[in-house]
């Protein structure tokens, strides 16, 4: 057992070892065109253990560093437009504006978008199933012309059921 004490609360975590799973999947995703893609669908037929899982989170870390992965609105498509086309003004594909261009135009403002954006996120498990908001979905923001597929590992962490 663990104490975390603070000034407002005290906080007494138990660990059980063998309630603990953890699994994890690596998840190939087919190259997608320049723009933002709601991927949830996908991760979630890749992981068919997820449904085991009483408490806990996943975690997305895409392995690659000219694409992000983030959350978002999945209902509306205006709004992944919206987000690839202030990505592209904020970090425009200018040759003049950057050192490395080894690769082409979107070589380095694909790298600087992706480092913006990032290359994780963790979601909660909730009876089974991911604790997204209503409207929330997973994104893969694709920062190159000519993408390969990408490869995404899936870590779950956590209770079951």
């Amino acid at each position: 057992m663990l104490h975390c004490k603070n000034r407002k609360f005290t906080v007494k975590i138990y660990f059980h070892p063998p309630l603990m799973e953890i699994v994890q999947r690596w998840i190939i995703l087919e190259p997608h065109e320049r723009g933002v893609h709601c991927i949830t669908d996908r991760i979630v037929e890749q992981l068919p253990e997820l449904g085991r899982f009483r408490a806990g989170t996943l975690h997305l870390f895409l392995r690659h560093t000219s694409a992000a992965l983030s959350l978002g609105e999945h209902t509306d498509p205006d709004v992944r437009r919206d987000l690839a086309e202030h990505l592209e003004r904020l970090v425009p594909d200018d040759l003049r504006l950057y050192r490395h261009a080894i690769e082409g135009a979107d070589d380095a403002s694909s790298h600087i978008k992706s480092a913006l954006i990032g290359a994780a996120v963790v979601i909660p498990i909730c009876d089974g199933a991911l604790a997204l908001g209503q409207w929330q979905g997973i994104y893969l923001c694709e920062f190159r012309d000519h993408a390969p597929e990408r490869t995404i590992v899936a870590t779950i962490i956590g209770t079951g059921s």
